[in-house]
């Protein structure tokens, strides 16, 4: 279904009265090209893999406002990880109106979609880290960076004997990326880390 899935696990700050650790699951569209097949992964031999290693690019930070909930229980049709990856976050399942549209379109349950409430519904709803009162709804914010992954082949030329040019794939190419994703939660509470300090 072209998905893709980041989980978040939060520790919890236990003297503020939160769990454990929080999760968070945010599930978007996974476009074309956006990283490379895992045919081609499985195929290329990576040398020294216990080597750290610097992303060769960095693509730039995506800001994603995430206005829609994603039933758990109704959430395989869409993808068959959101059972594995999202179980801790089971009630923080969150995605995107426009990639929903998409994914309406090629025939998945819209059941399992829920739209939150928006600024436009609640007028005084505003950001968590704006907000004072630990228990009211708010807008959350939360941040990550992928600091390695695998965004597009690489290829080598070679020249055969005739002189006549011709590329082949040669290795992979890294890349680093940030994403902010901005969501709505029913008490500040669950969002403590969006503070301004």
């Amino acid at each position: 279904q072209e998905v893709k899935i980041f989980r978040a696990l939060i520790l919890g700050e236990l003297e503020r009265g939160q769990s454990q650790f929080q999760a968070l699951c945010f599930v978007t569209r996974l476009h074309r090209n956006e990283i490379i097949p895992s045919e081609s992964m499985a195929k290329l031999r990576q040398k020294n893999p216990r080597t750290v290693r610097q992303a060769e690019e960095v693509r730039g930070l995506e800001h994603l406002s995430m206005d829609v909930a994603v039933n758990f229980s109704k959430g395989a049709q869409l993808s068959s990880h959101i059972h594995n990856v999202c179980a801790e976050a089971k009630e923080a399942i969150y995605t995107r109106e426009e990639d929903v549209k998409f994914w309406l379109e090629k025939g998945v349950d819209g059941s399992m979609f829920e739209v939150l409430p928006q600024t436009s519904d609640l007028p005084d709803l505003q950001r968590c880290r704006l907000c004072a009162d630990r228990w009211k709804p708010c807008i959350c914010s939360y941040s990550l960076s992928i600091e390695w992954y695998p965004c597009m082949l690489k290829y080598c030329k070679s020249r055969d004997a005739g002189g006549k040019v011709s590329s082949y794939k040669c290795g992979i190419r890294s890349c680093q990326k940030g994403y902010t994703f901005d969501y709505y939660v029913p008490q500040k509470q669950l969002c403590l880390w969006d503070e301004e300090t």
